[in-house]
């Protein structure tokens, strides 16, 4: 059965990659874009596409955006959009420690606090948190980036037990090292405040890391499938070799040494 569905953060990877492909299969989608001419690509391209997409801007720093996007009543919320700042946890500027929470924490929280309950009015809905890799486990240099996840797990696994009696369901998408772009603009996020000469913990080099990213279909094929779903898992995660990385990392933390 075709599902209303919200997306944030649809402009790009994985977001944009669902977003077309579910309007393609007939759902009706309403897609976020942060900023105008990113809204008016995005709707041309669902257009080249041959999908029927619905567009909106929503800039998760803007309470106005917020409101505007918070009078939708999908079946799926589905809270996607995301900031990666790289640096040391004893380097990055606050400033960029505060919009990372700001965006990929409490913007999305403001919004489903907009839209859940009309889900629990009626008793159905589902609300998909696009988590990380890095909410299970800890990427060194981007650690703030793995905080704004961490978090989310802790809101998603709340929301899912506290919503769970009104008929209303929570789930997390968990990508790994995925060739969407969103990694490697991360990864250089902090050249315009990083001094080598000033850092406490000198930054390394990413290249290596980035070199062999993995294909983004395959996640959102993932997605696509899962979001309009009534029955699957709490928890996707892909590339499926990293389910194993992420409960390994699990295990370490009970016996590794301070």
């Amino acid at each position: 059965m075709a599902k209303k569905i919200l997306i944030t953060g649809a402009s790009s990877g994985f977001g944009r990659g669902a977003a077309i492909e579910l309007a393609r299969r007939g759902h009706k989608v309403v897609a976020s874009a942060e900023t105008w001419p990113q809204v008016r690509n995005l709707r041309a391209d669902a257009a080249d596409a041959g999908a029927e997409l619905e567009v909106i801007k929503l800039n998760l720093l803007d309470g106005i955006d917020i409101a505007h996007a918070a009078t939708y009543d999908p079946d799926v919320l589905v809270l996607n959009a995301g900031v990666m700042e790289s640096g040391s946890i004893v380097d990055i500027p606050m400033e960029r420690v505060r919009d990372s929470f700001d965006i990929n924490v409490f913007g999305h929280l403001k919004l489903a606090q907009g839209i859940v309950p009309k889900m629990v009015a009626r008793k159905s809905g589902k609300v998909v948190w696009t988590s990380s890799m890095g909410g299970i486990l800890v990427i060194p240099f981007v650690g703030i980036y793995c905080a704004t996840k961490h978090a989310i797990e802790a809101i998603a696994g709340s929301m899912k037990a506290e919503l769970a009696p009104y008929g209303v369901k929570v789930a997390t998408v968990n990508p790994g090292v995925f060739g969407t772009g969103f990694n490697d603009t991360g990864a250089e996020s902090h050249v315009q405040w990083y001094d080598a000469n000033r850092a406490v913990v000198p930054m390394p080099d990413f290249g290596t890391a980035l070199a062999d990213q993995f294909d983004p279909r395959e996640m959102i094929d993932a997605m696509v499938e899962m979001i309009p779903a009534d029955e699957h898992l709490y928890r996707t995660m892909r590339p499926l070799a990293t389910i194993d990385v992420a409960k390994q990392w699990q295990e370490t933390e009970w016996t590794q040494d301070a």
